[in-house]
């Protein structure tokens, strides 16, 4: 059976467990600030490829401030058991409202009828939305990290028109450099074996993946897109729109940052990035790869239609990379959450020197944005 990670790159003050029985669930948990009992909670949520360990930066500041800090291996990530790690398996089980219930699971399992704020950044981003979304009772703010919430999708009205011309996707297929999305990409079945077995191995894989989508990788200069087009969503770089034929191992691969990068890279040592190579040459990707599976699927779809036109009205803050390009991936979603998704947004940053991973990049600005936008919210009630 796993035992809980310990690694000697883990901040001192940080404990990792387990927690059964939470939906089906034996979550593995890193906590801070357990030690007093009765302390305001913060749920800290993961995006991909990451793990509870991408936290470990903010943690313990948190819960220097008085907070018990817990940030869960996610549902499909790292040391938390119980899920489907088939392709063929249970794919609905990764639905987002199923990963919400996760978290409200762990609010309960902490013997909590409520978290002072949820936290996500990427994938994490969405459930923290979502948790609070549709249940602000339990989830009193939100903030969330380098993936804008423009709010659920629209109930349709009416037998919808048929689309006329090329699916998005043809059109990418079709540019004069044949292009694809990364999240259909992510969805096809060879995706997981794509970096699971790539020729690099998984912590070169990872370090490429890390080092492309950073603010280390000087080509990250993300501007505001015009439309959902082909031609449009091709100014990316290719870590979202891909080259039709190539895999994500071997996209990042061409972006290799040289070893005089990697050792200067301070907010991800190569120790660091050990802990991220050992899970997932373990576990593999699909896991986190399900979740992405679920969105262009259309599984999750009804279940979100079902709050169309609810909006978010917990205090909220958004904080992102000036130099990730995950702010404008869907064209209008940044506009859309500061003027209709959530009602009470607090602040909008984006950080100079950080690009997707911005917790990680730029740990001390986060962590004093977090602190701040907690204590606003403790005074308001």
């Amino acid at each position: 059976m796993l035992e809980p990670l310990t690694h000697p790159t883990l901040p001192a003050g940080i404990r990792a467990r387990f927690i059964d029985g939470i939906n089906g669930l034996r979550m593995h948990v890193l906590e801070a600030g357990y030690e007093t009992p009765g302390r305001p909670v913060v749920v800290l949520l993961h995006g991909f490829p990451e793990i509870a360990y991408s936290w470990r930066k903010i943690m313990v500041p948190l819960a220097a401030a008085g907070y018990h800090v817990v940030a869960p291996d996610q549902r499909g990530y790292g040391r938390t058991t119980g899920w489907d790690p088939d392709y063929d398996g249970d794919l609905r089980s990764f639905r987002i409202m199923n990963v919400v219930r996760d978290t409200m699971g762990l609010v309960a399992a902490l013997g909590r009828d409520s978290a002072a704020a949820v936290v996500g950044h990427d994938f994490g981003a969405s459930i923290a939305a979502w948790c609070a979304l549709v249940r602000p009772d339990v989830f009193r703010s939100m903030a969330i990290m380098s993936a804008p919430f423009a709010g659920p999708p629209a109930l349709p009205r009416g037998v919808p028109a048929p689309v006329a011309g090329p699916s998005i996707h043809d059109a990418l297929a079709g540019l004069d450099r044949p292009r694809k999305h990364y999240q259909w990409y992510y969805s096809t079945r060879p995706a997981n074996d794509d970096m699971w077995h790539c020729p690099q191995g998984v912590h070169a894989f990872l370090r490429a993946y890390y080092h492309h989508k950073s603010a280390d990788w000087a080509a990250n200069k993300p501007f505001r897109l015009a439309s959902w087009s082909a031609g449009e969503l091709a100014k990316m770089p290719t870590y979202y729109i891909m080259d039709r034929d190539e895999t994500m191992a071997g996209t990042v691969a061409r972006e290799m940052p040289s070893p005089e990068q990697i050792a200067a890279c301070g907010w991800l040592t190569d120790a660091e990035l050990q802990v991220y190579g050992d899970e997932y040459a373990r576990t593999g990707f699909q896991g986190g790869l399900q979740w992405y599976r679920c969105r262009t699927s259309g599984i999750d779809t009804p279940d979100l239609q079902v709050f169309s036109g609810r909006t978010i009205d917990v205090p909220s803050l958004f904080v992102a990379g000036k130099s990730d390009w995950g702010i404008h991936q869907a064209p209008g979603n940044l506009e859309r959450m500061q003027t209709t998704a959530c009602t009470r947004m607090l602040g909008c940053h984006l950080l100079d020197g950080a690009g997707h991973w911005v917790q990680q990049e730029q740990a001390e600005r986060v962590t004093a944005l977090l602190l701040a936008f907690l204590a606003e919210t403790s005074r308001s009630g």
